[in-house]
């Protein structure tokens, strides 16, 4: 599932592309046709993300959209492709330079047309997203220290935090030496303060980037140059190999649904 950074570069390049123009809304597949015709031709006005969640505001209409596990944004310049499979929905426009410039919406949990008040419910039933402006950790604290809950569970629940999924979730673990058992409420101030800072860090890189790279230079295969796919995790799909940091076999078990990745030494309970 693409986790927060991905949803806050998709909403600013759309933001980039068509805000400010009237959008030309389709459901080819025809399962969003109702809502397509609702937002035909109006001016797009603003696109952000929040956490897994964009929104596309029409002006008093708010497009929603969730790509959950298998959803998909494609876009491009020129003539759009054809129609093929299903094609959820369709975006088109005129560029600022004349061109056409298209994006294409397939396979996502949630594509509807929300009220203002339907919005602001979702935002409020999110926890704070380390990618918006002055969002509070420490508001995601208060939930996480008064809960028993594993915090490799409470990490991926989104009303506590709001688009980590579960390669930050096993990164950030190790990088501070918690193991994911340990209880919420067993996770102090300090440690989490520090777990905060590093997390906005870390997922203000993957924007920049268009990929998460978890690793320090003195920790991969390779020090200089570009980061290699094999050297950008400490955990995550590592099931088997040497920590990086101590040697001890990494090791994987389902937590919520999810496959979680940790070394259990480094992660000692």
């Amino acid at each position: 599932m693409p986790e927060g950074h991905t949803l806050y570069r998709l909403a600013r390049e759309q933001q980039q592309t068509f805000a400010g123009r009237p959008v030309h809304v389709t459901s080819p597949q025809g399962r969003f046709a109702a809502g397509a015709a609702l937002l035909d031709g109006r001016v797009l006005r603003e696109v952000f993300s929040y956490g897994k969640h964009l929104f596309a505001d029409f002006g008093g209409d708010t497009l929603h959209v969730h790509l959950g596990l298998y959803g998909t944004f494609v876009g491009g310049t020129g003539d759009p492709p054809p129609v093929k499979g299903a094609l959820r929905m369709r975006w088109t426009a005129e560029g600022s330079d004349g061109a056409v410039v298209w994006t294409d919406l397939r396979g996502p949990t949630a594509c509807e047309v929300l009220a203002e008040p339907e919005v602001q419910a979702i935002l409020d039933r999110l926890g704070p997203d380390p990618l918006r402006p002055r969002a509070d950790g420490a508001v995601a604290h208060r939930r996480i220290s008064g809960s028993r809950t594993a915090i490799g569970a409470l990490l991926m629940d989104q009303s506590v935090l709001a688009g980590v999924g579960n390669v930050y979730r096993a990164e950030l673990l190790f990088r501070h030496g918690v193991s994911p058992f340990r209880p919420g409420r067993d996770v102090d101030a300090a440690l989490w303060q520090a777990m905060w800072a590093d997390l906005v860090t870390l997922m203000r890189s993957g924007v920049r980037m268009g990929r998460i790279v978890t690793t320090r230079p003195e920790d991969r295969a390779r020090k200089r140059g570009a980061v290699q796919r094999d050297d950008a995790h400490y955990v995550y799909r590592r099931t088997g190999l040497p920590c990086r940091v101590c040697g001890t076999g990494i090791r994987t078990e389902v937590m919520v649904g999810r496959n979680l990745y940790w070394c259990p030494v480094c992660q000692a309970v």
